[in-house]
């Protein structure tokens, strides 16, 4: 699934709203109405879309991202971030007024939980971005059905750029025609376990997976602690997760799609594409946020490292 980057301003554009992510981590325990809970850690940093742009940044790639900031102290947080990173401000649109985007996210042992809250603000429209950018890989980081978003997939299939989309807690189901329609010009679609059954209705993830790689040429579900699996031409791929020490999931998912795009534009086999992408979301939650995403020779260190020997009982 390599693409061309002969005559490509861009290897990856990436379509989506930043967030400021204020993260509390190590809770003890789930926060119930009218209880109160105490984090062992907090952290204020960039997530949304950014973690895209920036985990596909550090693992070496030429990225663009479109998205919106205003006057705001978040979108200034964010931007600076982004400038502190390297990455290419040339599709980013500028607002004289506030465009807040942030999420709270309570992260425990087993699972986290978020409240989020967005300024509306009239997106830019995918098709001429596509167009002026010609990327080897559009990303969009949630499940996209609407008008826009087909027409762009659309002509992404007419510029030979691989459309990669992920699901990110959407209402929506295979019931709407529409959400048929969107996924069957994805080439790439990567939910995790609750958002397949919830899309597909199912109960069991396997009889999920079958209906949703129909429609798709390439399934992958990431499945947390169990590491992922992809169905692609035909054949299932599984990938345990790494052990790590865990902090925050917040970002996890993003920075494990970065790693199988990473693998896919670097033309490598299904199963090592799914080892680069649990690799990458395993280190990510090591720390709060995103900040832990991996930088390409980190990647290819943990790549080729070989498990050590069991040890010999004395």
């Amino acid at each position: 699934m390599q693409t061309s980057r002969a005559a490509r301003p861009c290897d990856v554009l990436v379509v989506g709203a930043y967030f400021t992510d204020l993260v509390f981590h190590g809770l003890p325990q789930p926060v119930r109405p009218g209880g109160e809970v105490f984090a062992d850690g907090f952290a204020v940093v960039p997530g949304g879309a950014y973690t895209v742009a920036m985990s596909m940044h550090r693992l070496g790639h030429r990225v663009l991202w479109s998205a919106d900031f205003g006057t705001d102290p978040f979108s200034a947080q964010v931007l600076s971030c982004a400038r502190q990173e390297g990455l290419d401000e040339a599709a980013f649109r500028h607002h004289p007024f506030p465009v807040r985007s942030l999420t709270v996210a309570l992260s425990f042992a087993a699972d986290r939980a978020m409240v989020s809250y967005q300024d509306p603000v009239d997106p830019e429209p995918l098709v001429p971005l596509l167009r002026r950018y010609r990327p080897r890989v559009l990303m969009l980081p949630q499940l996209r059905w609407d008008d826009d978003a087909i027409a762009a997939m659309r002509v992404a299939r007419q510029l030979g750029t691989l459309t990669v989309m992920d699901c990110h807690d959407t209402p929506a189901t295979l019931d709407e025609p529409a959400v048929r329609r969107a996924l069957a010009l994805v080439d790439v679609f990567a939910p995790n376990t609750a958002e397949t059954l919830h899309l597909t209705g199912a109960t069991d993830l396997d009889e999920a997976m079958t209906e949703l790689a129909e429609l798709v040429p390439m399934l992958v579900v990431k499945r947390g602690a169990d590491g992922a699996t992809a169905v692609h031409e035909g054949k299932r791929h599984d990938a345990p997760a790494p052990q790590v020490d865990t902090v925050d999931t917040t970002g996890a998912g993003d920075c494990f799609n970065s790693g199988l795009v990473h693998g896919l534009l670097e033309g490598w086999s299904m199963p090592d594409c799914l080892a680069a992408a649990v690799i990458c979301g395993a280190a990510a939650t090591t720390g709060p946020g995103s900040g832990a995403a991996l930088r390409a020779q980190d990647l290819a260190h943990r790549l080729t490292r070989t498990p050590e020997p069991p040890q010999c009982p004395d």
